[in-house]
């Protein structure tokens, strides 16, 4: 029998190289980039080419302030969970020589600048190499740090839509069009999967990579430290937005969870910058209850909130980091 594994494994690992020579994964990316936006762009037509602009306007204006100060808060709250994604990364690769404010500088601008401009796994990448590297990080260091980071994102994502998609099947068909009874097979499925994962890392020391990219996974109580750590950090996004929607009609919160996360990983597969587009037209097209106007400005609003100020608040902070290195530079220079 494990022979009979072993061939099939072999034959496997021979499909893939052979489908990665002949067609390429970074085409099948690509193309699916591609087919998202499309798809999002002619969503996005048919929903907003009659939308009343003086309409958007007013249901802005609506939304009471208390509301838009519970949702900020909520976005401050995940962008501080954010930090911890590094801190957690950091000291799963043994630098714990790096202390938190470095690690709280690394997390919070490179995902405010990659929620922003787009294909984060590059520019949040590089964000984290020019914080890091003041600290002896080299770039194999800040990649495995990237890894750990999205492993975390990843864990957390896996169980909150697992959940979801088990507890309210039907807002994620109103995203991807599929039967309930599918769409909660697959959250079982992903719980499964997301079990094994657990299982497998509990049962000993798991170290994936090769040659000089080699990096130990966290065990299994580190694992579902990873896990609450994403799960804390989507639940204070979704509840940012569940602020920003419409009082009417009634939508439960779990309902605009599922909707928001599944809108988000739709944006994040785009790669456009901020899922601009995408985010949007998921939102709007599974969120039919509402009144398209008054969802849209609770949409303009979220993106204000969760995108623009942290991202305006990171270019400055790198900004000043940048300026007190240099003079740090000229200071040290002159003293010579």
């Amino acid at each position: 029998m494990s022979t009979g594994l072993g061939q099939r494994m072999d034959w496997l690992r021979a499909a893939a190289r052979t489908f990665d020579s002949k067609v390429g994964w970074h085409r099948v990316g690509f193309l699916l980039s591609v087919t998202i936006i499309v798809v999002a762009a002619f969503v996005l037509y048919r929903k907003l080419h009659d939308i009343e602009v003086g309409k958007v306007a007013a249901a802005v204006v609506t939304i009471s302030i208390q509301d838009v100060m519970v949702a900020a808060l909520f976005v401050a709250a995940g962008y501080f969970t954010l930090t911890f994604y590094d801190l957690f990364a950091l000291r799963t690769i043994g630098r714990g020589d790096v202390p938190y404010h470095i690690a709280s500088l690394g997390g919070f601008t490179s995902y405010s600048v990659g929620h922003n401009v787009g294909a984060s796994a590059f520019t949040g990448g590089a964000v984290r190499y020019r914080v890091y590297s003041a600290w002896g990080l080299d770039a194999v260091e800040v990649a495995k740090v990237c890894f750990i980071a999205g492993l975390t994102f990843w864990l957390g994502n896996v169980t909150v839509l697992g959940l979801g998609f088990i507890i309210h099947p039907e807002a994620a068909s109103a995203i991807d069009q599929l039967p309930e009874w599918f769409n909660r097979g697959l959250g079982v499925t992903a719980l499964a999967v997301l079990a094994g994962y657990v299982a497998w890392v509990w049962a000993a020391p798991r170290v994936i990579g090769r040659d000089n990219w080699q990096v130990q996974l966290p065990g299994g109580p580190l694992t579902l430290l990873q896990i609450f750590i994403g799960i804390v950090d989507l639940l204070c996004c979704s509840m940012a937005m569940y602020m920003l929607v419409p009082n009417t009609p009634p939508v439960d919160f779990i309902t605009v969870a599922v909707v928001f996360v599944t809108a988000t990983l739709l944006g994040f597969a785009s790669h456009s910058p901020g899922g601009l587009g995408v985010f949007d037209a998921a939102m709007l097209i599974a969120l039919w209850q509402y009144e398209r106007e008054e969802l849209l400005a609770g949409l303009l609003i979220f993106r204000l909130l969760y995108y623009l100020f942290p991202f305006a608040l990171a270019l400055l902070t790198l900004g000043l980091r940048e300026l007190m290195l240099g003079l740090e530079r000229r200071r040290d220079g002159g003293g010579r």
